[in-house]
């Protein structure tokens, strides 16, 4: 019997909390998406230097350089800015 009453009270516990929680949640993750997409907007590109071991035979070493570009299309960081807008005005709605 007591078991039951506590299962009960975790349940309600969990119930009355929960849209809280996703409306945090819905916060954060619509900040995180507005700052990605600014940032996307900003930088078009991220370049890095990739470097591999070709050849490793004692004390010799031969390595490779390679220069690599990460490309995004510009309406990327757009969509991200508006989907974060569209979670933060939902959440507001919300609470």
């Amino acid at each position: 019997m007591v078991l039951v009453q506590q299962l009960k009270k975790v349940l309600i516990f969990g119930m009355v909390f929960k849209p809280k929680f996703e409306t945090i949640t819905m916060k954060v993750l619509g900040t995180i998406l507005i700052v990605a997409g600014i940032l996307m907007l900003v930088f078009r590109n991220i370049s890095f230097t990739k470097e591999e071991k070709v050849v490793d035979l004692g004390p010799v070493e031969i390595n490779k350089k390679e220069k690599k570009t990460l490309d995004w299309p510009n309406y990327a960081g757009g969509i991200a800015v508006v989907a974060g807008v569209v979670l933060l005005v939902t959440s507001k709605r919300k609470s």
